[in-house]
């Protein structure tokens, strides 16, 4: 039987505080693991924007934009691990309708 894939769409907000090296070192390790566990559909980098009120005293924040298709069970892994994972300001992942 095939596994069931289904699409997702997350958004990550990392911090600056650590300059933009850390920032690229982010984006690649969770674009890695996305890709390790589903496929990337695509992925649009906004950049750095000003937040619309402060996180962790940080104004800034580095925003990411990845669509992607794995099986239902990843997501919750990826949840967790942005929560662990330091310079991760917010995460949001959902579930696209096919």
């Amino acid at each position: 039987m095939a596994q069931v894939k289904a699409k997702y769409e997350t958004v990550m907000v990392f911090s600056m505080k650590n300059g933009e090296e850390s920032v690229n070192a982010l984006v690649e390790k969770f674009n890695k693991l996305i890709s390790d566990n589903g496929t990337i559909d695509n992925v649009d980098t906004w950049g750095q924007r000003v937040l619309a009120y402060p996180i962790n005293d940080e104004t800034v924040g580095y925003y990411v934009v990845v669509e992607f298709t794995s099986a239902p069970e990843f997501p919750a892994e990826l949840d967790r691990i942005y929560k662990i994972t330091d310079g991760v300001l917010r995460s949001l992942i959902v579930a696209k309708n096919a």
